[in-house]
């Protein structure tokens, strides 16, 4: 039995989640960036493109016991509740979501919960610059840690759900993130051996001007 969007989960129910997007990856003050699902028609308008072909969602469904589903249920809506909104969905069960490729199962697991980031909420950007986004996740962190890790780990969990499932758009962000890391150890490099030199230069004076001040002595 899955969870159905006119009943409220109890004890007697398993529910299915579906969905991989985190939050605390940054601070009320300095927000991090990360990843929702959005309707269709929602990213025609946000694009100004229409009638677009419809692209399929990879992710994970967890099958939630029964037992767990309450305790499950109030963990998520607390740390979700800031960004996020239930949303309910159809979930494929196969290597290809698709019924027009090999493989494909009709089983669907109906009304999946899945906590989406709405164009209502105020935390919703919209469409951003790629490497202005690079350029927040470099430096933002929050209670569950570096936002460069989560982005890292979404583009290695796409890479492993299925061959088709990569998205473009996660992994060239991630590689411009990587850029930026690079670039930055390579300043912190740079700057720590133009300290060194220049340390060694003054100690290397010092050291002159001594033995000069001991060869007028004699």
């Amino acid at each position: 039995m899955v969870q159905s969007p006119a009943n409220a989960p109890s004890p007697r129910e398993e529910f299915w989640l579906f969905g991989y997007g985190e939050d605390h990856r940054g601070t009320p003050e300095a927000p991090g960036r990360v990843v929702t699902l959005i309707e269709q028609a929602c990213y025609e308008q946000l694009v100004g493109e229409h009638n677009l072909p419809p692209l399929p969602v990879y992710g994970a469904a967890y099958r939630i016991p029964p037992q767990h589903v309450a305790e499950v249920t109030a963990y998520l809506d607390i740390r979700e509740i800031n960004g996020y909104s239930i949303q309910y969905t159809d979930f494929y069960p196969s290597p290809s979501p698709s019924p027009t490729k090999p493989g494909f199962q009709s089983s669907k697991i109906e009304n999946c919960t899945v906590y989406i980031g709405l164009p209502t909420n105020p935390q919703f950007l919209g469409v951003q610059y790629a490497q202005d986004v690079a350029d927040v996740i470099q430096r933002s962190r929050g209670p569950s840690g570096e936002n460069t890790e989560y982005l890292f780990m979404l583009e290695s969990a796409l890479e492993e759900l299925t061959e088709d499932s990569r998205d473009e758009h996660v992994k060239d962000l991630a590689q411009r993130v990587r850029g930026l890391q690079a670039a930055a150890t390579s300043e912190t490099r740079s700057a720590e051996e133009a300290v060194a030199k220049e340390t060694g230069r003054i100690g290397d004076g010092g050291n002159d001007s001594h033995d000069g001040r001991e060869e007028t002595e004699k």
